[in-house]
């Protein structure tokens, strides 16, 4: 993902993270049961549930498979470069890839992936934004910069929507599926043939800069305190909730860190009109979002090592979960999936109500 000051997600150093501490009772002050599913995984950007059938976007390997009851992974798919996204309909398994300079970190192909017993369909989500751009009309950066944030940022002051695309999670869209390109800072929508629409551009992500914040940028703070830089959004998760409404996770596209402070939202999309609506903001760290049958979205917040839940547009604790970078809902329970940034595996985990008399141990 090549963005102006974004901080991705694999590249975060571990010391910016404040991922201490065990699970705790959530907001509500019930007990909750975690259950370590399994541990053999090592980067699980995203999971899926249908039924008691747990797929799993392991970026570690580059693998797409399933979670045995023993918590082996079966193989389902491997050798994708840079999973992240599965989702799973009706005998057909869709999962996305990227491939990404190391050296330049200029996304050289990404694409959606639709996997049947007919064969495996290929959307190329680069190529799409390579014709289209759907932001390309979008300003991003500082509306009227002036000399001194032009020298000091160069392109960066202002600029318009660049060419990149990251198809980073996947959902099914009745017979279609919902791509979040983390890259192309939109939601797509992809066919069974493989054909490619854009639903929506989610909104830039606006920030006054303090004079605090400009000196902790490493900014003049006489050239930037009281500024806005609009930074672009970078959609990480998608998902349909109740009465076709479509909920999106993003990064504010720019530090999270306490230099400008916690900033990632999630905004609900009307897929007639592809209008974003901001439903609450001040995750830290939104990687992925599910929504419950009672109309409660969670949240997970990697750089917070937590689960959220937006509750009438306020935001909840609902359980401390160190590396927590996907959550996903079934039947009134919730998964989640976490990194361990010390090195060690990741996991996946069931959280539910439960009777016990403490919480459960991740590790």
């Amino acid at each position: 993902m090549r963005k102006p000051f974004v901080a991705a997600v694999t590249g975060v150093a571990t010391a910016a993270l404040a991922l201490g501490g065990q699970p705790v009772a959530n907001a509500n002050h019930k007990p909750v049961d975690i259950r370590v599913l399994t541990t053999q995984v090592g980067a699980p950007f995203n999971i899926h549930i249908v039924g008691k059938s747990i797929f799993v976007a392991d970026g570690g390997p580059g693998v797409v498979g399933k979670v045995r009851p023993d918590g082996s992974i079966r193989p389902l798919v491997t050798g994708v470069p840079g999973a992240s996204g599965v989702a799973y309909k009706h005998g057909k398994l869709a999962y996305t890839s990227t491939d990404t300079n190391e050296e330049t970190f200029e996304n050289t192909a990404s694409a959606l992936h639709i996997k049947s017993s007919h064969g495996t369909v290929d959307a190329d989500t680069l190529r799409f934004e390579q014709r289209r751009n759907p932001d390309h009309r979008i300003t991003y950066g500082i509306d009227h910069p002036t000399a001194c944030q032009r020298e000091a940022l160069g392109p960066q002051a202002k600029y318009r929507g660049l060419v990149d695309s990251h198809a980073y999670s996947v959902s099914a869209w009745g017979n279609k599926w919902l791509v979040a390109d983390a890259g192309a800072n939109n939601v797509l929508v992809v066919d069974k043939h493989g054909h490619i629409r854009n639903m929506s551009v989610l909104p830039r992500q606006p920030v006054t800069i303090t004079a605090e914040s400009a000196a902790a940028l490493g900014l003049d703070p006489e050239c930037f305190a009281g500024t806005t830089y609009n930074f672009e959004s970078v959609p990480t998760d998608v998902e349909v909730g109740t009465n076709g409404r479509i909920y999106v996770s993003t990064l504010p596209g720019g530090p999270e860190g306490p230099e400008l402070g916690a900033r990632g939202a999630v905004y609900r999309i009307n897929p007639w009109t592809g209008r974003a609506k901001l439903v609450a903001r001040g995750f830290a760290g939104a990687t992925n979002v599910a929504v419950g049958k009672n109309g409660r979205v969670y949240v997970a917040e990697l750089f917070g090592g937590r689960i959220s839940m937006i509750k009438h547009g306020r935001i909840y604790p609902y359980v401390d979960l160190p590396g927590a970078v996907a959550v996903e809902g079934w039947n009134r329970s919730l998964w989640a999936a976490t990194l361990d940034f010390s090195g060690g595996p990741g996991s996946v985990v069931k959280i539910r109500y439960g009777h016990a008399k403490r919480v459960a141990t991740l590790r």
